[in-house]
């Protein structure tokens, strides 16, 4: 058996724990092909942050060639609607594209706009912590992970917040399309999520051009840089961008983090203990169970990597859980250890596509973590959680706690 056959990302077994796997492909060479999934993985750290800058390898092929010349099918048309909207986001495009919506959203999307959600992060965190103190036990990943980032993206958008519950279903729906060899009930109901956020956004974004406000929406809408604004389209594929990687990723890292920490006692107490550690804890967090395990890259020529020739239209599979777990860089990388730092893992990725809302991000998790912490001294497990089914976004079904 080759290291290639341990990576079995249909198999809960190697979802649960793939990290014996990871070591093993780090091994061998730098890239190798994994017939199941059509993909060349890549597992080290050294090769996964240089790919990720690599301006030889893209999100998309389209802006240069088409699915024909890159020796791929074309897609289903019934699935055109999910792919509008996401490739009128940043993220599913590539330069110069790219570049001009991120300098468009990153006008309306700044540090101090970040900052000035500190105290609602807060104030969201305390009331789900109340709430959550009150049942004694309760799912950590339902009563405060994944209300708190939702809550937090709405306020920014603009999102009124009778229709907050509808955000949610729309970005898990939507993601699901993300992981490997989607079933077809999946993209329908990818397909369905998107025209209906789409149509839901477009409506508010026309309403804030009518009537602005003091949110994110509008900021996206009357944003401007040398006489370009964002389309329509562009509007609803940024604002569904934001709500699923400010949303996903922060739910399963807290998800993650706190069964991390129950199954590492000595560093809980060691956090306990002194919340000083709040922000490396954080960034180890991300580091030694990170929710992404995988982020793929389409090959637009030829190229190698480690003496292996890698062709135009092979789709990278680069690592993430595997070159934060990288020897070559980590001391003792399969141990968690609150005080890492340096920890320059790759979770919000890097080069072009490095993770606009990273500080927010940053912002949640600690006030999360930290509000729990000192809120919830003695929470503690109550049974071994379930991972979800999703590999490439992986998380827990639930996190059964007591206060």
């Amino acid at each position: 058996m080759t290291a290639v056959d341990l990576f079995r990302p249909s198999d809960p077994a190697f979802v649960a724990h793939p990290y014996d796997a990871y070591a093993a492909l780090r091994e061998g060479p730098r890239v190798q092909y994994d017939e199941k999934t059509d993909k060349w993985l890549v597992a080290r750290h050294a090769d996964v942050d240089a790919l990720l800058r690599d301006r030889r390898l893209g999100r998309s092929f389209l802006h240069v060639a088409t699915h024909a010349e890159m020796g791929r099918p074309e897609e289903p048309p019934e699935h055109a609607p999910f792919w509008r909207v996401v490739r009128s986001g940043m993220l599913d495009v590539e330069p110069p594209d790219h570049t001009r919506l991120r300098r468009l959203v990153s006008r309306a999307f700044t540090p101090r706009t970040v900052e000035r959600m500190r105290d609602t992060v807060q104030g969201v965190t305390d009331r789900l912590v109340d709430d959550a103190a009150a049942q004694g036990e309760f799912d950590l990943i339902a009563t405060v992970a994944e209300p708190l980032p939702v809550t937090v993206i709405a306020e920014m958008l603009g999102v009124p917040e009778a229709d907050r519950h509808l955000l949610r279903p729309w970005s898990a729906d939507i993601c699901g399309m993300y992981e490997l060899d989607p079933s077809e009930q999946t993209a329908r109901t990818a397909v369905r999520a998107c025209e209906e956020f789409g149509d839901y956004l477009v409506a508010l974004g026309r309403e804030r051009r009518a009537r602005p406000q003091d949110d994110l929406i509008t900021g996206l809408v009357q944003v401007v840089d040398e006489g370009d604004v964002l389309t329509e389209d562009e509007l609803v594929g940024t604002c569904v961008l934001l709500l699923n990687a400010g949303h996903e990723a922060t739910v399963n890292v807290t998800g993650n983090g706190w069964w991390s920490l129950f199954r590492n006692p000595d560093q809980l107490a060691r956090l306990r203990a002194d919340p000083a550690l709040l922000a490396t804890a954080v960034e180890e967090l991300m580091r030694w169970d990170t929710p992404l395990q995988m982020f793929e890259r389409w090959v637009l020529e030829d190229l190698e990597v480690g003496g292996v020739h890698v062709p135009r239209g092979a789709e990278l599979g680069l690592l993430f859980g595997s070159a934060n777990r990288d020897p070559e860089v980590f001391a003792d990388p399969d141990t968690l250890d609150v005080g890492r730092d340096p920890n320059p893992h790759v979770s919000f990725g890097a080069g072009v596509h490095f993770c606009l809302g990273a500080a927010l991000a940053r912002l949640e998790l600690q006030t999360s973590f930290g509000t729990v912490l000192r809120r919830l001294p003695g929470l503690e497990l109550v049974e071994e959680p379930t991972w979800g089914p999703g590999y490439v976004i992986r998380g827990l079904q639930e996190l059964r706690v007591r206060g």
